[in-house]
Order: C-alpha cells, then structure tokens, then sequence
C-alpha cells in the first residue's frame, strides 16, 4: 500500500490516485486527496456491488473513489463514477447507514440525473482531478483520444457532470435506494438514520454547511417518505451481515488510524480496548507517531491470529519500509502477494524491491509490477517503477515505453510523444509493443496544444 508524496510514492498505504501525478499542495489546499488501498476498495466493493445487482447496473462499468476530506459528501460525477468522502465513512454510525448512501448515489445513476445537471460543486472537489481521473480511466480503457480530452479539459467537464441535485431528484433517488435495499434483502433504517444525522444542517448557514447538505437537499418530507417506505417493508428490522458490519469496521479503523491526529485515534481506540479494530487503528496512529516499535507489536498481535491475512501483512510491510527496514519489509510484502493477487499490492512489492538498489531484485520486481499493471494498467506510479527496472536492466525499448505509458496517464502530452516515438523505433515492427507505442504516439502528437495555445498559456501564466 502506498501514498502517493510529490511525484512519486514514498509510503505505502493510502495514496493520491496512482493514475494522477497532481500537484499535492494544491490536494492539501482543497482539503483533499484521492486514496487507494487494496483493503479499503475491497470492502467498499463487497458493500456496494450487491447494491448496483439490485439497481441492474453492471458493477464492472461502475468505479468508486475514495476521497481523503473532512467535508462530509458522496456524489456521482462523469458517468457512472461514484466518489466517496472519508468524512462520510467515518461519520456514518453502522454499515447498513453507509450502504443507504450508496444506495442513493446509485439511484442517481440509475435515473439518469447527471443528464440533467444544474450548478457545480466547486467547492466539493477539484474539477481538474475529476478530468484527470475520468481521462485516466478512458486512456486505460483503449479511448486513448477520449481520455486525453478528459484530462485536458477537465474543469470544463467536471463543471457540466458533477450534479447539485434537485429535491424532486433527491426524492426519486430515495425511492430508487429504498428499492435497490429490499431487492438486497437489507433494512432501509439506515438510510432514515443518516439523513436524521445530518438533518440539523439546515438550520446552519450555506457556507458551514457539509457540500452533503448543499448537493442532497435535505427535507422532513423526504424522511418521512423513507420512513414510511421502510415500515412497509418486510426488511425494515433485517439485520445487516455481521461478516459486512465487521469489514464496514474495519475500513473505518484504518482510516481513523490513518487520516486522524494520533492522539484522536488513542482516545477513541485506548489501550484497555484490545479489539482488533482497535488494534489496528493504533498500528497507523503509533506508525505515524515514529513509534515503529509500538506499531510492529499492534500489527504483529493481529498476524498472530491471522497469519494469512494479505492486509496485515501489507500494513506491516508499511511500518517496516517506511522506517527504512527494506530488506524486512520485502518478507511481509511477499507474504502479501503470496496471499492475495492484486495490483496494489503488487506494484507495491515491486517498488520495495527496487529500493533495494541491487540489481539482483530487479527480476522480481519487474515480475510483480508487470503482473500488477496487467490488472491495473492506468497506474501511472507502477508504469513509472517499470521504467526504473527497465532501465537499469539496460532495456532500452520497454523503458521507453513505460516512460510514455506514465507520462499519457500523467498528461504529460509531450513527454508521451517523445518516449513513444522512441519506442515505435526500438521495437520490431508490427508487434504488440510496437503497436502500442505507435497508438501513444498518435493520440500524444495529435492532442498536442498548437502554437497558439502555447503562446496564450504563457501570458496567462505571467498575468497570475
């Protein structure tokens, strides 16, 4: 697991999106950043994919994103992209009242509500991130031309996509939620209950508002709507599974530990209470402290009851490489991969590897991160370690390529251009490598600014 610091990934948990390499100072002005976790998209995925079933959507076309922002909000943008705030899985008192929120997101889209749109929701994100991260997606997608317009007009359609949703809109993506629920055979109480947790929003002046209260328009009325849906149902008093109540937990202690002061995590998670969620939301909270010691001895007691669990292993590989104990962490991350194949965890293995800075790792570590952008082939932090292997493996043609596959997914147009030409040139032709080299040079040069526009960005650049 890895967080994404500058330009490049330094630690390895949360991160700024791998597909991105945004400006972190400008996340931190907005009170943001996007996270990824192998752990925390798992669980989201098992709360929300059922939910998508009941709303017949394909939960294969529909991808969640979770945002690190103390603003409590979820909403839809671009499609059928669902972003989700940290705030509000924190805030959010059981699982079944997290999976009413989803519910609702999925009602918009379902309903067809950002064909409707009306005002932006400046405030609630960074509509050059939405582009990026839309762009990204279309890029890895195979509409290389799409994607670039994405992200190279992405405050254009952030603007026109994320929805500041009307009450009749907010009423019908109730209705819609309450029924994707009972198909799912779970209780809408939390959906009623989330809202009730908010309700006294309204009385608060717009500006202090959560942007949750300004896009979702709250109303008595539509609570006494759920209400009285829920009564009807024979799933109102169904009891969420304790198998997702106990994931739903989980996430929340991981990013409690992970996102909250130290001092926070040890007064909601105090040393008397020896569960596992408190367990591990100290290992974050003491690993962040610099008490890696503290950190090791939390993580270590959760290993000893689940020796197999990928998670742990990776959160101790985290404590471990971060505190400069590579050469340790590389056992616990095998472990992690040994465990459970997925990109995150892979690219993250092949970057402690090449830490190393001995040739003799190189091997693996192209092994595993090749296998990681097999699954994940937008992450432009894993294309970026797979031209640190290549090159110092001498491999002139696939470092080309993968500098031109990070720079595309980073939109960094020129750059692309230039490695991709490279590439087509070093490459036998008419291979798959040489054919997609000749498709990032193609979409790169044709999405080159002119002349013009280069000249008007400069004067816009000197009037800031």
């Amino acid at each position: 697991m890895v967080m994404i610091k500058k330009l490049f990934l330094s630690a390895l948990f949360f991160t700024i999106i791998a597909s991105l390499l945004i400006n972190p100072a400008y996340a931190a002005g907005r009170g943001f950043s996007i996270l990824r976790d192998a752990e925390s998209e798992m669980i989201i995925r098992k709360i929300l994919d059922p939910i998508l079933i009941a709303a017949e959507l394909d939960p294969a076309s529909v991808d969640s994103y979770l945002l690190s922002s103390k603003d409590i909000n979820a909403f839809v943008a671009g499609g059928q992209n669902i972003f989700i705030h940290s705030a509000l899985v924190l805030k959010a008192e059981t699982a079944n009242q997290f999976m009413g929120v989803l519910a609702h997101e999925a009602g918009h889209i379902a309903g067809g509500h950002l064909n409707n749109y009306s005002d932006a929701i400046s405030e609630a994100t960074s509509v050059s991130l939405i582009g990026l991260i839309l762009g990204a997606a279309a890029i890895a997608a195979g509409a290389s031309d799409a994607g670039m317009a994405l992200m190279l007009g992405g405050q254009h359609v952030a603007h026109r996509t994320i929805l500041k949703h009307t009450r009749t809109q907010e009423s019908s993506a109730d209705q819609a939620a309450m029924t994707y629920l009972e198909k799912s055979g779970q209780s809408g109480k939390g959906m009623m209950e989330f809202l009730a947790i908010l309700g006294d929003q309204e009385l608060i002046p717009e500006r202090f508002q959560d942007p949750y209260a300004r896009s979702h328009p709250f109303s008595s009325w539509r609570v006494a709507r759920i209400r009285h849906r829920n009564e009807m149902s024979k799933f109102r008093d169904a009891v969420t599974d304790p198998f997702i109540t106990d994931q739903f937990k989980r996430l929340q202690a991981k990013l409690f530990g992970y996102l909250k002061p130290a001092y926070a995590t040890l007064g909601k998670y105090p040393l008397s209470d020896q569960s596992l969620y408190a367990r591990y939301a100290r290992t974050f909270a003491y690993h962040k402290s610099h008490k890696i010691d503290l950190a090791l001895k939390e993580i270590n007691s959760l290993l000893k009851e689940s020796p197999d669990n990928p998670y742990f292993h990776e959160a101790k590989a985290q404590v471990l490489f971060e505190n400069g104990k590579i050469s340790q962490s590389l056992i616990s991350y095998k472990e992690s991969v040994k465990h459970l194949d997925n990109s995150l965890l892979l690219i993250s293995y092949g970057h402690a590897l090449i830490a190393m800075e001995d040739d003799k790792y190189l091997t693996e570590a192209v092994k595993n991160i090749e296998q990681g952008l097999r699954k994940e082939p937008d992450n432009a932090f894993g294309w970026l370690q797979a031209s640190i292997a290549y090159h110092r493996l001498g491999d002139k043609a696939n470092t080309r390529l993968a500098t031109a596959e990070n720079f595309l997914l980073s939109g960094n147009i020129g750059g692309a251009m230039i490695n991709a030409k490279y590439a087509v040139d070093l490459f036998p032709k008419n291979t798959p490598k040489w054919y997609r080299a000749n498709d990032i040079l193609v979409t790169s040069a044709s999405n080159l600014p002119s002349p013009e526009e280069l000249k008007q960005k400069r004067k816009d650049k000197k009037r800031k």
